[in-house]
């Protein structure tokens, strides 16, 4: 039997302990970071939970204690897969249907914090997913510590996500391998007539088969204008003759989500629309270039957005040059003319490259982490430059 790519249980235990210091550090009681369904990367990062309907949390404290916090549906799912070891059901984490569960008896943030050591009323509460943290789950914290001092620590989430380990860095290049297949497939399968929904279905039978536990992203198959989208979903349109096809292929390996992103041509590309596809591309192997440990963010996305007024492409701009990447297919940081901090070490980065039309967009992505001298790229797909299919 293959054995499974995956986060091993002892490097759960080392991410509780790495943030306990970080709570110490900023002198909080305890962070509570919060998960759902769509943006489950912090919870899981702690307990190897993926919630589905309801939300899902972790607290933690400064002296290093964890539990997972769950839904009222989800108490023998939690369990199961949960790698801490305790485990709380609050009815704050319920789904968005917003059931009563009038027989439920259930746990309290009280309860949660009192069983990892944080006793009293006057604490201090760090929120490490202040953005994916619902009203019903902030209300009551505030119910039953109404004297607590509660505060943003998405830094906290940001130092520790940020630098990859080992067993991270191995989900994600399975998980370029498997898109790797899936391209090619999709590839092969491309012809006028297709929607762009059946080419996703060819992607998904491929990573599932290959291992993948689910799509790292929605698949992205656009066909001409919808390729302008910078962020959408496939739809039924019927892919034609001399269509622009957008591919952004993505799978997931034990939740980290890793995702290649170029243009296909049904036919020949000629013109201005060669221009803007070679621009592109040319500024995406550009970025590549500026990479390394010790570089500050901020001067690539700077050179980046000069490399498109120098090219007469300003007005065909939408965002800066990378984002990072890991259990969330973009996560912070994101690479901007705003950044202030420097490239480091294993820092992972989805070298994203997009440019809007008037009729088209076209985009060039891949995954990477920063070495001392540059990247490691985790796939080589993209040296095919622009594919032109014989249709």
């Amino acid at each position: 039997m293959i054995q499974r790519v995956c986060i091993p249980d002892s490097e759960y235990a080392e991410r509780v302990q790495r943030a306990a210091k970080l709570i110490r550090d900023k002198g909080l009681d305890l962070m509570l970071v919060v998960s759902t369904e769509s943006d489950y990367a912090n919870a899981r990062y702690f307990s190897g939970f993926w919630p589905l309907f309801e939300r899902a949390g972790v607290a933690i404290s400064a002296t290093g204690e964890a539990a997972l916090l769950v839904g009222p549906e989800s108490a023998i799912f939690g369990a199961d897969r949960n790698k801490l070891d305790k485990i709380f059901v609050l009815r704050e984490f319920r789904e968005s249907a917003d059931p009563s569960y009038p027989e439920l008896k259930a746990d309290t943030f009280r309860d949660v914090f009192k069983s990892i050591g944080v006793s009293g009323s006057k604490i201090k509460i760090g929120l490490g997913s202040y953005v994916e943290c619902t009203l019903p789950i902030l209300d009551g914290l505030k119910e039953y510590y109404p004297d607590a001092e509660i505060t943003v620590c998405n830094d906290i989430m940001v130092a520790l996500r940020s630098i990859k380990s080992a067993n991270e860095i191995a989900c994600m290049k399975e998980g370029f391998r498997i898109i790797e297949k899936a391209t090619d497939e999709v590839i092969r399968c491309l012809k006028p007539g297709v929607t762009e929904l059946a080419m996703v279905g060819v992607a998904q039978r491929v990573i599932y088969e290959e291992g993948a536990e689910y799509e790292g992203l929605p698949m992205y198959v656009f066909s001409e204008a919808s390729t302008r989208h910078a962020i959408s979903r496939s739809g039924y349109r019927v892919i034609g003759k001399g269509d622009i096809v957008q591919l952004n292929l993505s799978a997931k390996i034990d939740g980290y989500s890793p995702s290649i992103g170029l243009p296909v041509v049904m036919g020949k590309l000629e013109g201005e629309r060669r221009r803007i596809v070679e621009f592109c591309l040319k500024a995406h192997e550009w970025t590549e270039q500026q990479l390394k440990a010790g570089v500050m963010a901020s001067d690539v996305a700077k050179g980046f957005y000069k490399l498109y007024e120098e090219n007469g492409m300003a007005d065909r701009f939408v965002y800066g040059p990378c984002h990072g990447t890991g259990m969330i297919e973009v996560e912070a940081p994101w690479m901007e003319t705003s950044s202030d901090y420097l490239l480091r070490e294993n820092m992972t980065f989805q070298i994203d490259t997009f440019i809007s039309g008037d009729t088209f967009g076209c985009r060039w992505e891949k995954g990477c982490a920063i070495t001392k001298d540059g990247v490691d790229s985790y796939t080589d797909y993209l040296k095919k430059g622009i594919i032109e299919l014989d249709v």
